[in-house]
């Protein structure tokens, strides 16, 4: 070994101020039409934020210190480089617990939190939190497990279904948008688990509640096509 300290790589202040360079008034004043919050955000593109990111890489510290700028986009870029092996599930709840849009709560689950070893017991605990955005997360973290992990036994999935359906019933918009990405997700999954999500579409799409019928029927849109052959 040589000794040598690692060198230090770029610190949240310098990181910000690179989203403040890649920033347009016009990017920040569209985000309404999208439901995003623009109080706490600069106006830097999707593109932009991900150009950023791939160029600084994973890194965990830097990744901490960004999210707790409290910028929409700092937060985005912190989803992006954090280490999935290094997050813990007291991260994850702290930052669930600071979801206050779609774009923080989405990005984080479909970048970060689903290539985490806690991932399916954030699923379980969150379904229960009272919180919009909380709620929401559990089943956008659910809906992209389903999409990215390939390895998980069909089983995990069929435990989360009486979650996916008991939560159906929740009439938020943002809630009921992440049960049924969630149902229709694990519903793509394979044979088995499109057969059970079809069952529990169906007795949504049926039943006497407003937001489980909406569910049901959207899901429905889209498992009750034919699938394709591969």
């Amino acid at each position: 070994m040589s000794g040598r300290a690692k060198p230090s790589g770029p610190d949240a202040r310098t990181v910000v101020a690179s989203l403040k360079r890649l920033a347009t008034k016009r990017t920040r004043d569209g985000m309404a039409r999208y439901g995003l919050p623009s109080e706490r955000a600069l106006g830097v593109s999707m593109a932009g934020m991900l150009n950023l990111a791939k160029h600084l890489g994973r890194n965990h510290e830097l990744a901490a210190a960004m999210w707790k700028t409290g910028l929409y986009e700092a937060r985005m870029v912190a989803a992006l480089t954090d280490e999935p092996d290094r997050v813990t599930v007291a991260q994850m709840d702290r930052w669930c617990r600071d979801f206050d849009n779609w774009g923080i709560c989405d990005t984080v689950c479909f970048h970060l939190f689903d290539r985490t070893p806690h991932a399916f017991g954030r699923v379980a605990a969150w379904s229960r939190r009272r919180g919009e955005m909380e709620k929401r997360a559990a089943f956008a973290l659910l809906a992209c497990i389903a999409l990215h992990d390939e390895r998980a036994p069909d089983g995990a999935f069929l435990r989360c279904l009486p979650l996916v359906e008991r939560a159906a019933s929740d009439d938020r918009h943002f809630v009921k948008k992440g049960v049924s990405w969630a149902l229709r997700s694990i519903g793509r999954r394979g044979p088995r688990l499109r057969a059970a999500a079809l069952d529990v579409t169906r007795r949504l799409a049926a039943a006497p509640g407003a937001a489980e019928r909406w569910v049901g029927k959207d899901a429905l849109r889209d498992l009750g096509r034919k699938p394709r052959s591969r």
